[in-house]
């Protein structure tokens, strides 16, 4: 049996944006732990629309939909539930579990997602990607995205297009005292990174004294690109997590502090 309390004691950083933080909280809390949230992403939606809605109008004209995130999900799903409906027939991908499962709340359970690792680059092994000749996609993400998915797609002989249906902002005018003080006095145990912009973010916001402090406090993420900066930017305790998403996270979280 699973113990309550293994993170008894343990805070727990948690740089989520802050309407995705309240899952991972939660299991925090359920372990026995604090989680202390500290959101270093915004996302907000894009200003400008029009074209967003252009293609949602169009969407029955695409043989794949690919969403590289729940964000992705959540905001591209309120616009197509509120110009039209989602093609039947349309095939679906993503990159990670978070954003299969957020699919799923919205009704669409089929979808293509990684075997392995949950990123861009394993979503591109599949089977069903390989041969795109004249397959028309459309890739849901954020504004400036990476371009490996579309790249890749298009030189498979896919057509493909951006759908950018939300922004990812750095905050501003973020206070750290309390977190600065809590954290030199011994008061953060761990720090949870689950994307490399946010990873950018904290790195900006807490200046140097808290650069030396994250540097020596375990940093547990879900993939690889992100331990790997978390590396070069001078981390010495990154955990990558085995399994995507909170309960892995959590998993890790348990193993780590429990050992």
């Amino acid at each position: 049996m699973t113990n309550p309390v293994r993170l008894a004691g343990i805070t727990v950083l948690v740089t989520r944006p802050i309407h995705q933080a309240t899952a991972l909280a939660e299991g925090i809390r359920a372990a026995g732990g604090s989680p202390y949230l500290f959101p270093v992403l915004e996302i907000t939606d894009i200003p400008d629309p029009a074209h967003l809605i252009e293609l949602v109008h169009r969407l029955d004209q695409f043989n794949w939909a690919v969403f590289v995130s729940p964000n992705a999900v959540e905001k591209a799903m309120h616009l197509i539930n509120e110009h039209g409906k989602f093609p039947v027939d349309l095939r679906v991908a993503a990159v990670g579990k978070g954003s299969a499962g957020t699919l799923k709340q919205h009704g669409i359970a089929d979808v293509l997602i990684p075997n392995d690792q949950f990123d861009s680059e394993s979503l591109l092994k599949s089977a069903e990607l390989q041969n795109m000749t004249n397959q028309r996609v459309v890739i849901f993400r954020g504004r400036g995205g990476r371009q490996l998915l579309g790249e890749t797609l298009s030189q498979r002989g896919a057509t493909v297009e951006y759908a950018e249906c939300y922004l990812r902002q750095k905050p501003s005018d973020v206070d750290t005292t309390t977190l600065m003080q809590a954290w030199s006095t011994g008061k953060i145990d761990a720090v949870i990174i689950t994307s490399t912009e946010g990873l950018h973010n904290l790195f900006d916001i807490i200046g140097t004294v808290g650069q030396q402090l994250l540097k020596n406090t375990p940093v547990f993420t879900v993939h690889a690109r992100i331990a790997q900066i978390g590396k070069e930017l001078g981390l010495r305790k990154i955990v990558q997590t085995t399994s995507d998403g909170d309960k892995g996270l959590l998993e890790s979280l348990k193993m780590y502090f429990d050992s």
